[in-house]
């Protein structure tokens, strides 16, 4: 009973998935997205980017809600022949975010960003119900700024919000 599963799901949990299409070779996308101390350059919700060494550190993001979130991170997965990027995430939030670089037409890839968290700031889950299409459309709001950051960032400019 896959519907009664999902209808019992912690309102308090959530999966999000897109693709960006973007006009710059794979290789190149991919090398953008492992460079995670340069993301607050090119998107402005990741407000800080901290690591302790090569697998692990911390961010800081902030959507256009009045709340930041802080996580500590951890690389589960960095394979540059499969242009895969996944992290473990715990804090304020807790599960995992993977990066796919996927090759599209002939000098362009898909970003395929895919995330399965759930909230245990105190005041996200106390308003996990009521707040949750907020919650959903900041996290909109926020990719959408990440993937115009992205390809200005490609396309040899600066934020390009």
């Amino acid at each position: 009973m896959p519907f009664l599963a999902a209808a019992l799901a912690p309102s308090h949990r959530y999966r999000f998935h897109g693709a960006w299409a973007l006009a710059a070779p794979p290789d190149a996308v991919y090398a953008r997205l492992e460079a995670v101390d340069g993301y607050p350059a090119w998107w402005p919700q990741v407000r800080e980017v901290n690591r302790a060494d090569a697998a692990t550190g911390t961010a800081r993001v902030r959507s256009f809600l009045p709340y930041d979130l802080t996580v500590a991170v951890r690389a589960r997965r960095h394979d540059p022949v499969a242009r895969v990027l996944e992290i473990a995430m715990t804090g304020d939030i807790e599960g995992w975010a993977r990066w796919t670089v996927l090759p599209c037409g002939p000098a362009g890839c898909t970003a395929r960003f895919e995330q399965d968290v759930e909230a245990r700031k105190p005041l996200l889950r106390r308003l996990a119900l009521p707040a949750r299409p907020l919650f959903v459309a900041n996290h909109a709001w926020m990719m959408r700024a990440g993937r115009r950051g992205l390809r200005a960032l490609l396309a040899g400019g600066a934020r390009g919000i």
